[in-house]
């Protein structure tokens, strides 16, 4: 990351094309804006169009606008987003998901540098920073057939690869505390801090949705956990799973947990089996006594 960052610095204030790589949920957008943030066009408009999300029959439109009557429903004329965009910088997010003959549009405009709207005579000078980014390895869509080799080359000035999390386990912590420390703050739950078991699971799972399924998982924690400390019970189960997989979370569990497990099976019995009256004799929501009966396999002992 330390790489990234010294890439954003030295490449930001040039006002070249840059391509950013990297699996999804690595941040793609944040260094993109970063790129921005560091330019000569700060000051500018910041566009983020994800290529995937437009339709294809309105891709065209969408990117370069369209004058009235251009098609069935243009009852006015539209901007588009390259040119509300003039003077900032344009995210062309899931770029690979463009279709062959929107590629070939575009990249002659990137040529050029000017652009018609549709059903537009005008020639509308390109004034914007581009960003392109994709999870797919544009490389491989290009020997596949499913992207234009010139339009990679003209994307791929300067690239930009974001790693994924489970290759910079050692920033888990920290992450994981920010986003926690974020979402305590959203919730009115200030001072959430994570236990050391937890903190354990956390960097032994793979995170295939790298940094916002971290976060996710810290805004789920944030909302669950009874006391002010983040323990396993508090994570998603693919995450806790895991790490018992690997057998880091045994202490947790092995002591922890069994006290756990006696205290429901007590107050379980006091209360004859309604649920509610044990969450009571425990002092937490009965929500939460359920959950902790499905965490620790305790229904077909309770009945």
């Amino acid at each position: 990351m330390e790489r990234v960052l010294k890439v954003i610095d030295r490449v930001g204030p040039q006002d070249v094309t840059v391509l950013v790589l990297g699996e999804t949920g690595t941040g793609k957008e944040l260094a993109a804006r970063a790129l921005h943030a560091a330019s000569g066009r700060r000051e500018g408009a910041f566009v983020a169009i994800n290529c995937a999300a437009l339709p294809e029959n309105l891709v065209e439109s969408e990117l370069f606008g369209h004058e009235k009557g251009a098609f069935t429903g243009a009852a006015g004329q539209k901007k588009g987003k390259l040119e509300m965009a003039a003077g900032g910088t344009v995210l062309l997010d899931e770029i690979g998901e463009l279709p062959m003959a929107m590629q070939a549009k575009l990249w002659r405009v990137l040529q050029q540098r000017e652009f018609e709207r549709v059903g537009g005579t005008r020639t509308i000078p390109l004034d914007i920073r581009l960003v392109a980014a994709t999870n797919r390895e544009l490389k491989d869509e290009v020997k596949e057939g499913r992207f234009r080799e010139d339009l990679f080359h003209r994307l791929n000035v300067v690239t930009l690869r974001l790693p994924a999390l489970r290759e910079r386990a050692q920033d888990i912590p920290e992450l994981a505390g920010h986003f926690l420390a974020l979402c305590g703050e959203r919730f009115g739950r200030r001072g959430l801090r994570l236990s050391g078991a937890a903190v354990e699971c956390l960097v032994r799972y793979s995170w295939p949705g790298n940094v916002r399924e971290l976060e996710n998982a810290m805004e789920r924690a944030a909302v669950l956990c009874e006391s002010g400390e983040v323990g396993p019970e508090d994570l998603p189960e693919s995450v806790v799973d895991a790490a018992s997989s690997d057998g880091i979370a045994g202490a947790y569990q092995k002591n922890v947990g069994e006290a756990k497990r006696e205290a429901i099976v007590r107050a379980w019995g006091q209360a004859k089996g309604d649920y509610k009256a044990a969450a009571k004799v425990l002092g937490i929501h009965p929500n939460s006594l359920l959950r902790l009966v499905r965490n620790l396999g305790l229904r077909e002992l309770l009945g």
